[in-house]
């Protein structure tokens, strides 16, 4: 007897939703993909508890008749291939017929469309358990999809959705990479009652990126083009000095179709070589058009990942184009002179017989002047070689130690200078700003400023996180600053925690946010703030929906590295004390969060060996 069975169509369909639909967004992706190739013109996207509840994607396009709206969600019912040589000419969106299948076998789907020449609607309601209703109603013209309770018949899938912001800005990655390829259709998104998105038609792509990603974007932005006959391409790239730790707005399309390239990821980042600083990346948009005879797009279930037939030549050309207009906008900095307070030179036309009789100054020279020998007893140190008897060749342990040692006997005052018991500080050396050299029993201590104060921000962050919110220096002037829709959601998250760590910022509209007042002793100047809100969402990106006890570390740690990066140098021996005070009251003094080591002993042996 055979063990082989075909599956159900029903449990089929539930593992093809297991690549298809992932999450919310990418049910957002298939049914805005559907509206696009339906030739709409408008398309509203609405979603209630990050698309849990509910998702409704309404567009004007050609709508379908009451056959094909029952069966759209049939597997592989699709009318954009019909044999395999389709496969080679594919130039709309979705063409597989697996996503409308797959939403049902994991939700509870109400579709309503209606063609132009129709009198009336189609509804048809269908859920997990593949039952199907069909009524007439009315409706415009366009299709109307309302997907209700996301995975209410897997638990399991829904249990491991994260949060509803996390879920909310993948969603508004999804939109966004749709909307942008097509700024002659109007878009809209709302979520909860609120819009998020309202985009009428735009003239051009880059006035769309600056719809959805804010005005500041196109000051940021220069143009790319060429044109092969490989690949055309087009598109927008970020100036170096705009160039962020966070991984967002770098965007691949061909054939208007969004895709993920690791290798043409590198083809861009080697053009901007030693233009941007290690661990950043630019912005880009860059639009490919490629004959479709040489693009795979079927292979990954998503439609994310394509295949070129010589990517390597695709290589070349975008390295060469992003490489020619980096040269040709010129990024490198200019040189301002500022004239202030400079003297005024004459102009020296006609009447310049009127300086001739000016006499040049003149400069007093002493020809006896020796700088070595100054009448001032404080100025002329006594280097341990004697001026008597002739002694030219002692040593200096003959006279007092060499260096400043016979000069200090003679001075009554000079013990007045140290404590009976001396501080802390009183026993330092600060080097530059940037060491602390202090004597310890077995030779002199050195100390890296930045990695202790690393360490000991550390700890204190670490405590805040864990107790009672730090002290937050408010701002005279808030500072505005536009994050953009998406990262905008990762405040909200994270806004108790930030609050813990002494931040104090709050929301204004839907892509930007208001920094009322940072963590004493950060900066808290325009340009400052701007930088800590860029390099915040670099921490929130990469750790969002982690363990609550190792985000709390991250955070702590990275908080710290950032806090001291942004130090100013040491300023006295009171503070270099009070440095090392707090360093060793650590539970590890030697190493950084990061496992860097902060301190080393250099012995007496060590120092005698370099003599």
């Amino acid at each position: 007897m055979s063990s082989l069975k075909v599956l159900p169509a029903q449990i089929a369909n539930m593992i093809a939703a297991g690549e298809v639909v992932q999450r919310p967004a990418s049910v957002v992706k298939e049914l805005m993909e559907n509206a696009v190739d339906a030739g709409a013109s408008q398309i509203s996207v609405i979603v209630t508890d990050a698309g849990r509840t509910l998702i409704q994607v309404i567009d004007d396009g050609c709508g379908m008749s009451a056959s094909d709206a029952v069966l759209c969600f049939e597997r592989h019912a699709t009318s954009k291939i019909a044999t395999a040589e389709d496969l080679d000419e594919i130039m709309t969106y979705g063409f597989r017929g697996e996503a409308l299948a797959s939403i049902a076998a994991v939700s509870e789907v109400t579709l309503r469309t209606r063609r132009a020449g129709d009198e009336t609607a189609t509804e048809v309601r269908t859920g997990g358990e593949g039952r199907t209703k069909t009524a007439t109603v009315a409706a415009p013209v366009g299709s109307n999809f309302a997907v209700r309770n996301l995975f209410y018949n897997t638990p399991a899938r829904r249990k491991f959705l994260k949060s509803d912001n996390v879920e909310l800005k993948h969603i508004i990655e999804e939109f966004t990479r749709v909307a942008v390829t097509r700024p002659e259709i109007g878009f809209s998104l709302s979520s909860g009652g609120r819009d998020i998105f309202v985009l009428k038609k735009a003239k051009s792509r880059k006035f769309r990126i600056q719809d959805l990603l804010g005005n500041g974007i196109s000051s940021e932005l220069v143009d790319i083009s060429a044109e092969t006959s490989v690949v055309s391409l087009k598109g927008y790239i970020g100036r170096p000095d705009t160039a962020k730790k966070t991984l967002g707005n770098q965007f691949f399309f061909v054939n208007g179709r969004y895709f993920r390239s690791a290798y043409l990821h590198k083809a861009v980042m080697k053009a901007y070589e030693d233009l941007v600083a290690d661990g950043t990346t630019p912005s880009y948009f860059i639009f490919l058009e490629a004959d479709p005879h040489s693009i795979d797009v079927n292979i990954h279930p998503a439609k994310t990942e394509v295949k070129f037939e010589d990517d390597s030549v695709i290589f070349q050309v975008l390295y060469a184009c992003i490489k020619e207009s980096l040269g040709r906008n010129s990024f490198g900095a200019s040189i301002d002179f500022d004239p202030s307070g400079a003297a005024e030179l004459p102009q020296l036309g006609r009447n310049f017989e009127q300086y001739a009789g000016l006499t040049p100054p003149q400069i007093g020279v002493d020809p006896e002047y020796d700088p070595f020998r100054s009448s001032d007893p404080l100025m002329t140190p006594d280097y341990g070689f004697s001026e008597r008897g002739g002694d030219t060749g002692g040593t200096a342990e003959t006279h007092g130690g060499g260096g400043y040692s016979a000069y200090i006997d003679k001075r009554d005052d000079y013990g007045k200078l140290f404590d009976d018991n001396p501080s802390t500080a009183s026993r330092t050396l600060t080097v530059h700003g940037r060491y602390i050299l202090t004597p310890v029993v077995s030779g002199v201590m050195a100390v890296n400023v930045a990695r202790a104060r690393e360490r000991i921000f550390y700890d204190r962050n670490l405590r805040l996180l864990k107790g009672s919110s730090h002290a937050t220096q408010v701002s005279m002037f808030p500072v505005q600053v536009q994050v953009g829709a998406a990262q905008r959601l990762l405040f909200d998250e994270h806004a108790e925690l930030l609050g813990r760590l002494g931040f104090d910022i709050s929301p204004f509209g839907n892509d930007t946010v208001v920094v009322n007042g940072v963590p004493e002793g950060v900066g808290c100047g325009s340009g400052d703030v701007e930088k800590l809100v860029t390099d915040i969402m670099y921490i929130l990106s990469e750790d969002a929906g982690g363990l609550s006890d190792i985000m709390e570390q991250r955070m702590a740690e990275k908080i710290a590295a950032l806090e001291a990066s942004g130090a100013p140098a040491l300023s006295s021996p009171a503070e270099a004390g009070r440095i090392i005070d707090m360093l060793f009251a650590s539970e590890n003094p030697e190493l950084t969060p990061r496992g860097r080591r902060i301190l080393c002993i250099i012995t007496l042996d060590d120092i005698d060996k370099l003599f």
